[in-house]
Formats: C-alpha cells, sequence, structure tokens
C-alpha cells in the first residue's frame, strides 16, 4: 500500500485533532469539577446521577417539610403553655372563691378576673399562624370556638356534624406525621361550660357550684396539660426524624459528589500527560512533512 504524503498530512491532523479533544476533556473536568458534560459520554454515570439528585432532591423537600411541622408544633406548644396557666390560674381562684370566708362582692371581683381569663382562653384557641387556625383540624379557614359569647357562654364549632380531622405532613418516605392538637380533649365545650358554670356560681354567690368547680377546672387543666404531653412527644420524634434526614442529605450528596465529581488530581496528572503526548506530536508531525521548496532554497 503507498503512503502519500497528504495520508500522512490528513492522519497527523486527525491525531492533533483527537489530541486536542481530549486536553479539552481535562481541562473542562478541572474548570466544571465534573466528570462528564453530556451524557452521551459516560450513560452509566449520567443514569446513577440522576438517581442520586433525585434523592437530593426528596430529602431537601423532607427537610422543608419538617420545618413547616415545626412551625405548627412550635406555635401549638406555645398556646398550650399559656392556656395551662390560664386554667391553673382559675382553679387558684376557685380555691379562693370556695373558701367560706369570702363574701358576695369579693365573688364578683374574682369573677371578673375568670371572664378576663375565659376570653383570653378563647383567642388562644383561635389562634391564626399564617392565615390558618391550629386547632381546627383540617378546617383551618374557620375558628374552632365562636368568638362571640352567647347567653350560656362561648360555643365550639366542632362537633359530631363537623369533625376534626388531622392535618398530615409527611417528613420521610412513607411517614406522615400529624402536626396539629386536636381541639376535641383540650379547648372543647366541657371547657367552655366548666368556666362558665364557674362565673355563673360566683355571680350567684353558689357556695355548692363553688365546690364542683373546682373538680371540673382541675379535669380541664389535665387535659391541657395531657394534650402537651402527646405534642411533645411527636417533637421529639420529629426531631429525631429530622436528624436522621441531615445524615441521608449527606450520604445522598457526598454519594453524588463521588459519582459526577472529578478527580483533580488525577485530572491535572491526565492534562499534562496529554499535553506533553500533544507536544511530541507536534514535534513529530513537523519531520514527517516533506520540506517544500522554499525549505531546500534556504
Amino acid at each position: 500500500m503507498r503512503v502519500t504524503q497528504s495520508m500522512l498530512q490528513n492522519n497527523m491532523l486527525r491525531n492533533l485533532f483527537n489530541s486536542q479533544a481530549q486536553m479539552d476533556k481535562y481541562l473542562t473536568q478541572l474548570n466544571t469539577g465534573k466528570k462528564i458534560r453530556r451524557p452521551s459520554e459516560d450513560p452509566v454515570i449520567a443514569m446513577k446521577g440522576m438517581g442520586y439528585r433525585t434523592q437530593v432532591t426528596e430529602v431537601e423537600q423532607y427537610r422543608r417539610n419538617a420545618t413547616e411541622v415545626w412551625n405548627w408544633m412550635d406555635h401549638s406548644d406555645d398556646v398550650l403553655d399559656k392556656a395551662t396557666k390560664a386554667v391553673q390560674r382559675m382553679e387558684y381562684l376557685a380555691v379562693q372563691a370556695a373558701n367560706g370566708s369570702y363574701d358576695k362582692d369579693e365573688r364578683i371581683s374574682v369573677m371578673q378576673e375568670v371572664k378576663q381569663l375565659q376570653e383570653q382562653l378563647v383567642e388562644l384557641a383561635n389562634t391564626n399562624v399564617n392565615g390558618k387556625y391550629i386547632f381546627n383540624g383540617t378546617n383551618t379557614d374557620t375558628k374552632p370556638v365562636n368568638p362571640e359569647a352567647g347567653a350560656n357562654g362561648y360555643e365550639v364549632t366542632f362537633g359530631p356534624n363537623n369533625p376534626i380531622h388531622p392535618v398530615k405532613i409527611e417528613v420521610s418516605k412513607g411517614i406522615q406525621l400529624e402536626v396539629n392538637v386536636s381541639p376535641e380533649n383540650i379547648f372543647n365545650q366541657d371547657l367552655f361550660d366548666n368556666i362558665q358554670n364557674f362565673i355563673q356560681a360566683l355571680e350567684n354567690n353558689n357556695q355548692e357550684e363553688l365546690d364542683n368547680s373546682m373538680d371540673t377546672l382541675n379535669k380541664s387543666s389535665l387535659n391541657i396539660i395531657n394534650g402537651r404531653a402527646e405534642l411533645g412527644a411527636r417533637m421529639n420524634r420529629l426531631e429525631l426524624i429530622e436528624d436522621r434526614l441531615a445524615q441521608q442529605e449527606i450520604i445522598a450528596k457526598d454519594t453524588m459528589a463521588k459519582n459526577e465529581g472529578v478527580d483533580f488530581e488525577e485530572a491535572v496528572t491526565n492534562l499534562l500527560t496529554q499535553e506533553v503526548i500533544h507536544r511530541a506530536a507536534l514535534a513529530a508531525g513537523a519531520k514527517i512533512i516533506q520540506p517544500s521548496l522554499i525549505d531546500f532554497l534556504r
């Protein structure tokens, strides 16, 4: 087979272009920190990268969901703390008012404070966070307690015909956490009826009803405390889930970086090696190309 000068030139140019392409590949790896630019360069890396990136995206969304859950729970815990103090203050006032040494005027004075505490409890039950009433389940646009007191006191808006449905948010794959505190055992009708009975007993100076109020208010106080304890258990669980999500995010990002990220030491070595090869190819090509007539005339 006869090898012509043009064949030598074409082969040399093709090899030089390939060498330049390799140098460009290693230089791009150093600039971008990625092993590949297009899926066609390594389909296996590209496919694995899509899976790892999906994992990272999911974990990041779950962490955002956990932040939303904390928002609900922190506000609920703060409200229950204030509600507990308000009802316990009523208990204390009930014990004082039930004292036989208290006259009617003193009990009327106590009644005024109880009415203020009652209104405070209504405001706490109707706590609104970011446009949502957090103590009415999925009915976040409806107040759980009617803010207008009737002849028999305040009335709740939920019941058999308007049940409370829990609000659940997914905080991990397949794990949905209930974020709201149900008012059924806390800000229920019994609580406001007990308070109203206490107010009427003070107004009527009824000793027997005052004695009963101490027991009923104590039960309401225990209901709020139990509700807060149950919320605390869920908050502890959320904290554990959030810790696990943080670890999952670190592992997922590290795995993704190992799959797609370039080894800089290796890339620098490859670039330097390719540069030496390219220079050698240029030097060899200069010797292979036939001298022209002008070179002979020199």
